[in-house]
């Protein structure tokens, strides 16, 4: 149990809930984009149809990269990033580290696509922000994670956006958690009998006090991953690098060493790929390679964390004769708490760490964290209602928020699908979000009354839902039978659960509306 004296009871009450009011809609647009980007990878393999189960890193991709390093400029040699692109398909990013004329430090280089047969199929010269922006078969789960990151707001602003948005949740939580004061009891209470004001509060108690550690820890992870780029590493590097942001780099990222330009081939990279997978059990995410063609050349392989740990790994090989060297720290080149409590960060955030089991569970989590804001932002807005009747536009606003942007999202993925065949879903994934939203919003301006603005923009979602499926199989994706023969029953198993979500949602619709219609009195006609 908590005890707070009444003052400081109410002034609790008055932070949790103008915390909640001033920036809970953006907060509740960041944690559903969120709870979806949880599963941007399953995501991306449905809508884009990939049946493949091959990785890139299981196939000999050793003479390809060095192919694709002879026909690369020796200066964009200081670095490769390999990586899977398309399904299942080999991506290298050749480059180097620069400062443009803005002072803004960046990866530029030659970027190459290549497929199974080893052919080249698409080259980009530019900076890694362009090489690994999307393409058109990851348009939707890339606009997915773009929208939860920085809400499409050009960075730095965006990602500073979220991290206050993360700090105002921390606020929101720990205020929530200071006002109950019978913790464990209101964790199970739950009077369905009770008036409709009590009986949703008691809803979004139950809810907030059993996501409580969820918050607390994506409201933090959030803000480190937000002010880690944008406002952490320009401070040390300038205070203990005088601005080089290279340098930090190097003193935290790198492997040091003596430094041995002689020429060397990078040629044993099918022998470390092989040995990462047999040391780790995990397939590489990641492969890198430092000074690529010389004798001081190093690769690193990025790696999940184990079956039964949180910490992803990394091991650092010997790039001229593929001999191992060490278990790589996140920071550093020696283990240390930070840099383990820095490589947690991005499993913890986004529930990657066990599978399809945990990200289960931080789906779930991230759902009542969605229902939490809004029944608060509802609850706020009816205990002012009776002393202010202007609130009805907020009213509105919430239920037009609340339910226009799980529609928008959805018709942004029925517009992938439309679109994707033609090579245009770049454009029209993020401007079929729009046009769903202007529609959402326009909707909610016309039609005033709740009472009938919530069942219409309700019983839309729970169609699109029904009708996801059926469109992705209309435009040319792979049935259920290809796909699980083919070792992908997540095609399957997301079409389940947009149907499921579907018919579960048209018929909480159907049942309030015969509650309402019973509710009306009924007129008796006189007898003739």
């Amino acid at each position: 149990m908590i005890h707070l004296p009444k003052n400081e009871t109410k002034l609790m009450v008055a932070v949790h809930g103008w915390s909640g009011i001033l920036l809970g809609l953006v907060l509740y647009a960041v944690i559903l984009t969120g709870t979806a980007a949880v599963f941007a990878e399953e995501i991306g393999t449905w809508s884009a149809g990939h049946v493949s189960t091959s990785s890139a890193f299981e196939r000999p991709i050793g003479k390809t990269v060095e192919s694709l390093g002879a026909q690369t400029p020796s200066k964009y040699h200081e670095g490769v990033d390999l990586f899977e692109v398309g399904d299942h398909e080999l991506g290298a990013f050749f480059h180097r580290h620069e400062t443009d004329p803005d002072g803004t430090f960046v990866s530029r280089g030659i970027s190459y696509q290549v497929d199974r047969d080893g052919r080249v199929v698409d080259r980009q010269s530019g900076t890694g922000e362009e090489v690994f922006g999307p393409h058109n078969d990851d348009a939707l789960s890339h606009f997915l994670v773009d929208t939860h990151v920085r809400l499409h707001i050009p960075n730095p602003w965006g990602l500073l956006l979220t991290g206050i948005l993360g700090l105002a949740m921390l606020v929101a939580a720990i205020s929530g958690l200071m006002i109950h004061r019978h913790l464990f009891k209101d964790i199970f209470t739950l009077r369905p009998r009770a008036n409709p004001v009590l009986f949703n509060r008691d809803r979004h108690s139950v809810a907030g006090t059993w996501s409580l550690p969820f918050a607390f820890i994506l409201a933090f992870t959030g803000s480190f991953f937000s002010f880690f780029g944008t406002v952490g590493v320009p401070i040390v590097a300038m205070a203990a690098f005088g601005g080089d942001v290279q340098a930090l780099n190097d003193t935290v990222f790198g492997n040091p060493g003596k430094p041995d330009p002689r020429p060397a081939a990078t040629s044993g990279l099918d022998r470390i790929t092989s040995d990462a997978i047999h040391r780790t059990g995990e397939i590489p995410t990641f492969v890198t390679i430092e000074n690529f063609g010389r004798a001081d050349a190093k690769v690193t392989t990025f790696h999940p964390p184990e079956e039964s740990g949180v910490v992803p790994i990394s091991l650092l090989y010997d790039g001229a004769d593929g001999g191992f060297k060490q278990v790589k720290p996140l920071i550093g080149a020696t283990p240390s708490a930070g840099g383990t409590l820095a490589a947690i960060m991005s499993p913890l955030h986004f529930g990657n760490f066990a599978g399809l089991l945990s990200k289960a569970i931080w789906f779930g989590l991230g759902f009542a964290m969605c229902y939490v804001t809004l029944t608060g932002l509802r609850l706020w807005v009816v205990r002012r209602a009776i002393e202010a009747r202007t609130l009805g536009w907020l009213d509105r606003l919430v239920t037009i928020i609340g339910l226009g942007l799980p529609f928008a999202l959805l018709c942004t993925v029925a517009a992938f699908f439309l679109t994707t065949s033609s090579g245009q879903a770049l454009f029209w994934t993020p401007a079929g979000f729009l046009i769903a939203s202007a529609a959402a919003i326009l909707g909610g301006f016309f039609l005033r009354d709740r009472e009938k603005l919530a069942p219409l923009m309700e019983g839309a979602i729970g169609v699109l839902l029904l009708g996801l499926p059926l469109l992705r199989l209309l435009m040319g994706g792979p049935g259920w039978g290809v796909a699980i023969r083919e070792g992908q029953p997540i095609i399957a198993a997301v079409d389940s659960a947009l149907l499921l979500a579907g018919g579960w949602v048209i018929a909480r619709v159907a049942s309030r509306r015969a509650e309402r219609i019973a509710r009306q009195p009924a007129f008796l006609q006189a007898a003739e």
